[in-house]
């Protein structure tokens, strides 16, 4: 069975926050970022198996910081896992200061997705993931793989 790695999912989008994606504080409405995070997830997903994939859940997400008016945020998205017909993908969200440049996370989510065939049904994903990793990017204090070591690295 051909392996793909983790690295050829990866996925990443930038846009600018406008004022149609802002609430009365000025910062990005969450649906509008969860948009983003479905959206650049999906893509991530076809390209590991390069079939058309449609959300099943979203796992979890979870906001961290607030994304204002005129900066960026940046979407990195790519597949963790494969089992029989579905995938998971872990997506980070930064925001990025118009103004300095500075950059922090602002949300995390992961997703599951289903492969379908040319009938719309699920159909068997014949590629699991290996995900390769740096040492210098691997975990010290823990075998298992973490929300916070996913936050710092994307694989290689």
């Amino acid at each position: 069975m051909e392996k793909k790695y983790a690295r050829d999912s990866i996925t990443i989008k930038t846009a600018q926050i406008l004022p149609p994606d802002t609430n009365a504080l000025g910062t990005l409405f969450g649906g509008k970022l969860m948009a983003y995070i479905d959206d650049v997830a999906a893509i991530a997903a076809v390209r590991h198996a390069r079939t058309t994939c449609v959300t099943a859940s979203t796992d979890s997400v979870d906001f961290l910081a607030s994304v204002n008016l005129w900066d960026f945020v940046i979407l990195e998205a790519f597949v963790t896992s494969t089992h029989k017909t579905s995938m998971e993908i872990f997506v980070k969200a930064l925001t990025e200061s118009f103004g300095t440049g500075e950059k922090k996370v602002c949300a995390t989510a992961f997703l599951t997705f289903v492969a379908l065939d040319e009938n719309n049904k699920p159909t068997p994903i014949f590629t699991p993931v290996e995900i390769r990793l740096t040492l210098a990017s691997l975990p010290i204090s823990s075998v298992m793989v973490s929300v916070s070591f996913f936050m710092n690295a994307l694989p290689l």
